[in-house]
């Protein structure tokens, strides 16, 4: 019964309503036993230690019914949420899919004539496009993530090699924003075992984070890979506005963006460290920030190697 409550809500067991009542039925119990034990000390007459008794196992009993209901609805209200995020993204895949696929065509000459001045909104509309498929994608990745059913494809793979790769591609984007990646990467690194799509995913999240949130002018981004004692450790230093100390412990959360972002025109969900931080701890590595506002931010994390 318990277990299936766990499984009904994606909760673990420490968070379940039945598990908490039960904890609180303890708490109870300990609470009526001692009191006895105490009233019966200083009190003679034990008709009103027995009456102290049974208010108090009343009030307890009915404080931990409220606050297990109030529990089971939380719970309730986080599994309704999920399932429609789920139902949601699902949905959403095949139409941006085919808009994605018309626009293309459009932009192709195939369907008739692109005039020039039409050329810059067909492209806005494929950008847009393009963010929406990111979106669905990222919001079913968490629905994944929070029922329980996020799987992991191990291998063995160059976690260096895959690190180069991504950075000549973000080179580009990086020139466009004014920013400089170097990278330092130690020589005979081990490989790791792991699923190497969702690792590129958390690297290209952090690349893509140092150099959209990098301060206007001329900035550095720093890439560093090197050999600890059974782990890889991986870490990317930028230059940018940084975070404010107030926020920091928010940072891993779904959906939360910094307040001295969100003001701001930069465009992002708040939920891409969410992801990272997750498929990172589900490989067996753990994920670590330090940042200064208008300094800028380090974030690492380790893997185990293979």
């Amino acid at each position: 019964m318990l277990f299936k409550e766990c499984k009904k809500y994606h909760l673990p067991l420490y968070w379940c309503p039945s598990f908490i009542f039960f904890i609180l039925g303890l708490i109870i119990i300990f609470s009526i036993l001692a009191s006895y034990f105490i009233a019966n000390k200083i009190i003679s007459n034990p008709l009103i230690v027995a009456l102290i008794c049974i208010f108090l196992a009343c009030f307890l009993l009915i404080l931990s019914y409220f606050v297990t209901k109030t529990f089971e609805a939380l719970a309730e209200s986080n599994r309704i949420k999920s399932e429609f995020i789920s139902i949601a993204s699902h949905q959403l895949r095949t139409p941006i899919s085919n808009l994605k696929f018309t626009l293309e065509i459009l932009m192709s000459g195939k369907k008739g004539k692109i005039e020039p001045e039409q050329v810059e909104y067909f492209r806005i509309l494929k950008e847009n496009t393009i963010r929406l498929k990111e979106l669905t994608a990222d919001l079913l990745l968490v629905s994944k993530i929070e029922s329980g059913e996020f799987k992991l494809q191990k291998e063995k793979f160059d976690i260096r090699e895959l690190t180069e790769n991504l950075v000549k591609n973000f080179i580009p984007f990086a020139k466009a924003h004014n920013v400089e990646i170097k990278c330092y990467f130690e020589e005979n690194l081990p490989k790791i075992f792991g699923d190497k799509e969702k690792i590129k995913q958390v690297i290209e999240t952090l690349l893509d984070n140092a150099v959209k949130y990098s301060k206007k002018g001329k900035s550095l981004v720093e890439i560093k890979i090197c050999k600890k004692p059974k782990e890889i450790y991986f870490e990317i230093k930028d230059e940018g506005i940084g975070i404010p100390q107030k926020d920091q412990k928010h940072v891993f959360e779904k959906f939360f963006r910094a307040s001295n972002v969100s003001k701001g025109d930069i465009a992002g969900t708040g939920l891409g460290l969410f992801i990272a931080k997750s498929i990172v701890e589900r490989s067996g590595g753990k994920i670590n920030l330090k940042s200064e506002e208008g300094k800028g931010t380090t974030i690492s994390f380790t893997l185990p190697v293979s």
